[in-house]
């Protein structure tokens, strides 16, 4: 029996020889769909790169653009141990229970050697803002950064005393505000900001003060700087493509007295008259909490 004339078999839906289609279209209309989808795809791809060329022309090069999310900045403390928490744990007898506190802040502290500063920063004039301005189109770049030299810390930079009181049960540590562009903490009257320590009570309000034997368990503090500031000069800073050898300001605390064998949650807060402290709840917030533990066998 002759095959019905106008049925299509699949292989002509595929490739049919009398109409010259493959896939039911002719080599035109392929071109032309093609042709369509071609120039469809670079107009895309040309509107694209205009929006981000014009997003980019709204941005600067050296620093963001936004920066209202950060509003209080963070307090960071040195030396950290291996472990996520913030503790200095250890026993004055061994030194290698102490010996990795040691490493650490000879680490940290190289960069402020008084000879590295003296060759990549500048020195500033104390106690006022150290402002760098652009003269209209003329980009002031890079910006000169002050001098902080590791002697400023006293007893505890390391220089006089290599073990930075570890040995002695006098251990200290170093603090340091996060970087904030542009930011002014001494306000427009130019007052230093300044770090203070005192034991941190838990289970207690704010405005509980610590009792006199937390107080006596920490005994007294000593501050590196003298009262414990951050020097205005150090301020504003500009970024770091703007300010390549910024040194951060640093302010040492030395612990004379600890009460040995005792577990003591210290807090360290910085007032910043420039700095509003709206979100005073922020736990980390202007402030550092760690735990001290200075064990011996005496």
């Amino acid at each position: 029996m002759a095959k019905d004339d106008g049925k299509v078999t699949w292989k002509e839906s595929i490739w049919n020889p009398r109409t010259g289609e493959f896939i039911g279209r002719t080599a035109s209309s392929w071109g032309l769909i093609i042709l369509f989808y071609v120039a469809f795809y670079i107009f895309l791809a040309a509107f694209f790169c205009l929006t981000m060329y014009a997003l980019l022309m709204t941005l600067e090069d050296n620093r963001p653009k936004h920066q209202d999310r950060l509003v209080v900045p963070g307090l960071m403390m040195r030396p950290r141990s291996g472990n996520p928490f913030l503790e200095i744990d250890y026993m004055m007898e061994e030194t290698e229970s102490w010996d990795m506190y040691v490493q650490a802040l000879d680490e940290f502290l190289s960069p402020y050697n008084d000879s590295e500063q003296a060759k990549k920063n500048y020195e500033c004039v104390s106690d006022k803002y150290f402002f760098q301005s652009d003269s209209g189109s003329v980009k002031n770049y890079p910006k000169r950064s002050c001098q902080f030299h590791r002697s400023i810390l006293g007893e505890c930079s390391g220089l006089t005393d290599r073990t930075y009181g570890y040995g002695d049960g006098q251990p200290c540590i170093i603090v340091k505000l996060n970087r904030v562009i542009g930011m002014l903490p001494g306000g427009k009257d130019g007052e230093p900001p300044f770090v203070t320590c005192a034991p941190k009570i838990y289970g207690v309000s704010e405005d509980d003060t610590e009792t006199t034997e937390d107080t006596d368990k920490m005994g007294q503090v000593m501050y590196f700087p003298p009262n414990g500031t951050f020097n205005l000069m150090y301020y504003p800073y500009y970024g770091k493509k703007e300010q390549v050898n910024y040194s951060q300001p640093l302010v040492a605390i030395k612990f004379l007295n600890l009460t040995t064998n005792t577990d003591i949650n210290v807090e360290c807060k910085v007032t910043a008259p420039g700095i509003n402290a709206v979100n005073v709840k922020d736990k980390f917030g202007l402030k550092v909490v760690f735990r001290l533990r200075v064990n011996s066998r005496n």
